[in-house]
């Protein structure tokens, strides 16, 4: 019942009941007979029944004794005052059947002078009528309001769809613009949508690339005139600052090839993937090892779940001055990479996968980076089906877990 479609039949059915109930009361209050005219057609239609059996020569309808069940004293001294007055009077006696028929049924036993009692049931209360009629109406209006709560919740329906349908790019899939008038304006909607955020990501990706690639310009000039510096200490200060200004124009035209690109996809060993980077960081002096392994496959482009393990383990290495790796299988597979530095600040852990983000504002500390390797990596681990979360570990130091879908 926590469903805008189930609220709204509910509405629906609710509101066609009350009105029809309504409807149906005020007639039967408009348009019923009075008491007094029903007691007196009952009582001259029960004098014409014992006439028609006292002609009847065999008297099958008759019975030796009155109708069983309690005795409605009241209604009886009603009718036989009444016959009284019509001028033939009746020995008649009302009765109720016991049990689970006493509210339905009322019956009269008449006598037809010495040959027995004729019985006639009377007709039953007509709340029973209602309530049978109330049923139906309940029903029928049920499978409409649940028809009409379909169609009215439609175009909410393609909405939701449309969201879980957005892909790791942040682009949703054309929706096709067809069925009733709303349903196609929500899908035009949608689709404009789409439109305009995927021009606004291309531009913001063109940016990027513009400026990463307007970096090697002035970078190359900055670099000759580095040359002319007789000091040789301040020399090597120039060429570790533009060294590190190149890192960044390289990571920001790498992070626009890897939104732009559209790389194969195979089936990926990560036990074997895993040793393979870790063996590579080796012999670039990094401190990584590998704690425990495991079998499990996943779908994905070889070289850019490379790219990703590589940067969140030179991240390990760096920043967390050792790190360690292990490979879990099952129905995902699960990297995980730990650490021994400081963490992030738990304020600052919202912030993490932001472009360009450094724990240190100051960039006090001397390591190289151009912030750009966690977000990188996890566009790459979501356009695979996984994801990856960063908390600081008990005891110190960073804990990165990546999951991916295992085939």
């Amino acid at each position: 019942m926590n469903t805008l479609r189930a609220k709204i039949a509910l509405l629906l059915v609710t509101t066609i009941v009350t009105v029809v109930v309504c409807i149906t009361v005020a007639t039967m209050y408009v348009f019923r007979a009075p008491d007094e005219e029903v007691v007196d057609l009952l009582a001259r239609q029960l004098i014409l029944m014992q006439r028609l059996a006292i002609n009847d020569p065999l008297g099958k309808e008759l019975s030796a004794v009155p109708e069983n069940g309690s005795t409605d004293d009241k209604r009886t001294a009603m009718f036989r005052d009444l016959t009284a007055r019509l001028g033939t009077p009746l020995d008649i006696v009302i009765t109720r059947k016991e049990g689970l028929e006493a509210r339905r049924f009322q019956t009269a036993s008449v006598r037809v002078e010495s040959r027995g009692w004729l019985i006639v049931d009377l007709d039953p209360p007509p709340d029973i009528e209602l309530v049978w009629w109330l049923l139906f109406i309940t029903i029928g209006v049920g499978g409409v309001g649940v028809l009409a709560a379909n169609r009215m919740i439609r175009p909410l329906v393609m909405l939701e769809s449309a969201v879980e349908m957005v892909n790791p790019d942040g682009v949703l899939p054309e929706l096709p613009e067809r069925g009733p008038a709303e349903v196609r304006a929500t899908a035009r909607a949608l689709n404009l949508l789409s439109a305009r955020l995927k021009r606004a990501m291309e531009s913001r990706m063109r940016l990027i690339a513009g400026a990463g690639h307007d970096f090697r310009t002035p970078l190359t000039r900055m670099s000759l005139r580095a040359e002319f510096i007789e000091n040789e200490e301040e020399r090597e200060l120039w060429f570790s600052d533009i060294k590190e200004l190149d890192h960044i124009a390289d990571s920001a035209i790498e992070l626009v090839r890897g939104e732009i690109t559209e790389a194969s996809s195979e089936i990926i060993c990560m036990e074997d993937l895993v040793q393979s980077v870790t063996t590579e960081l080796r012999h670039q002096k990094f401190e990584i090892e590998i704690h425990s392994t495991a079998k499990a496959s996943v779908q994905g482009n070889r070289v850019a779940l490379m790219r990703a393990l590589r940067n969140l383990l030179i991240n390990a290495a760096t920043h967390g001055k050792r790190g360690t790796v292990s490979v879990v299988g099952g129905k995902t597979a699960r990297i995980t990479i730990c650490d021994e530095g400081p963490g992030i600040p738990a304020d600052l852990m919202d912030q993490v996968f932001e472009p360009f983000f450094r724990a240190d504002p100051a960039r006090a500390q001397n390591i190289p980076g151009a912030g750009l390797g966690l977000s990188i990596s996890r566009d790459i681990i979501r356009k695979a089906g996984g994801d990856i979360k960063i908390s600081n570990k008990l005891g110190g130091g960073l804990l990165q877990v990546v999951e991916l879908p295992t085939v």
